[in-house]
């Protein structure tokens, strides 16, 4: 509803109410203590007048509290599943019937007492209404129903929705990941992950340009491949994507598909599931045992005058010693150790024994 409506129509009611309000403590109140007849006329207007121009007064502040527990409404709804939300519905029909069916029966009594017993049933009745159909929603989407159409065996059959980060659609692997069949389930792609990669896509560096379009490609095939939802959510008054991420998790109880380092660690702290593919790399690495012979090329020369340093195909580097005066050369090296650390795994090892007898 735009706001300007919203805004006459609680000017509205709120100067109605007003001068309504003012008509009956006129009627009630004032009219019993003045006995002037022309004072009486005068109030018979003014009082009116005044309590319409009070409403009108705080309509406004009547309508910002309605548009925040407006939005409140509308982000806890969009947490919810079609299941609950039918639940929550049903539960709070039944919670107002519920208040009906004792109003019915037990206020009657109250209600006997005259005008003050009306009175204090009408409050009676709108503060249990209020608790009945509260706990009705609450109960009721907690237990969600299972025939809301086609959507109500969607989340069992789709699994976990996995939410991406732009480094994974920019890093390029999550389309060989997903093609292998190693990561299902939906995947969800927020639609400010999709301006943040058209922001790098469309920047001045060169190397930036190059690896948003790269991620753009990506997309365009992970589509392909997989169906894909573009998650709508945002939010305005938070600025980092990372956040937005980790909150967009949360609420969706979904996983985080992520390369980045920092996010992974604020994700953990929020609770929420990582799937980073920087580790899912490290662990799939072979195992190299110490006295396992590797066929490596040496390529550079390494911190300590007399190694050399070659690389196996996963790209884990290999520092051999006396390795050096084989650079660029093909050769058989046999394990000495290996040593994990954050950077990734590092491989120490030597030139097989018959190579160090020739070369001596």
């Amino acid at each position: 509803m735009p706001t300007t409506i919203l805004r006459v129509i609680f000017m509205l009611v709120f100067a109605t109410a007003g001068f309504l309000l003012g008509r009956e403590a006129y009627t009630h109140l004032i009219s019993l203590h003045v006995a002037s007849q022309v004072w009486l006329v005068a109030l018979t207007l003014v009082v009116p007048v005044l309590g319409a121009v009070l409403g009108l007064f705080l309509a406004p502040v009547a309508q910002e509290l309605f548009e925040v527990a407006l939005r409140d409404v509308e982000e806890a709804v969009e947490r919810l599943t079609p299941g609950e939300i039918a639940g929550g519905s049903a539960g709070l029909i039944v919670g107002l019937i519920v208040a009906f069916l004792i109003k019915s029966v037990l206020f009657e009594f109250i209600a006997g007492g005259g005008r003050a017993g009306g009175y204090v049933a009408t409050v009676l009745y709108i503060m249990l209404s209020i608790f009945t159909a509260y706990l009705g929603a609450r109960v009721g989407s907690r237990h969600p129903l299972v025939a809301v159409g086609a959507g109500a065996s969607a989340p069992a059959a789709g699994g976990v929705p996995k939410i991406i980060d732009t480094s994974v659609v920019v890093d390029g692997r999550i389309l060989e990941i997903v093609q292998s069949g190693f990561l299902e389930g939906p995947l969800v792609v927020p639609r400010f992950v999709l301006r943040e990669l058209q922001l790098i896509a469309d920047s001045i560096d060169p190397m930036k340009r190059s690896r948003g379009r790269r991620g753009l490609d990506v997309l365009a095939k992970l589509q392909e491949a997989v169906p894909i939802e573009l998650a709508d959510q945002d939010y305005p008054g938070i600025a980092a994507v990372d956040a937005k991420l980790v909150r967009l998790a949360l609420e969706r109880k979904g996983k985080l598909v992520t390369n980045d380092y920092n996010l992974n660690r604020v994700a953990h702290v929020e609770g929420v599931t990582v799937l980073n593919i920087n580790e899912l790399a490290g662990a799939v690495k072979p195992v190299v045992l110490p006295g396992e012979e590797l066929h490596v090329t040496i390529v550079r020369d390494g911190k300590e005058a007399h190694q050399g340093v070659g690389y196996l195909e996963d790209g884990t580097m290999i520092v051999v010693e006396n390795g050096r005066r084989l650079i660029g050369e093909d050769t058989e090296v046999q394990v000495t150790s290996v040593l994990q650390t954050v950077a990734g795994r590092m491989i120490f090892a030597k030139l097989k024994r018959q190579q160090q007898v020739g070369n001596g």
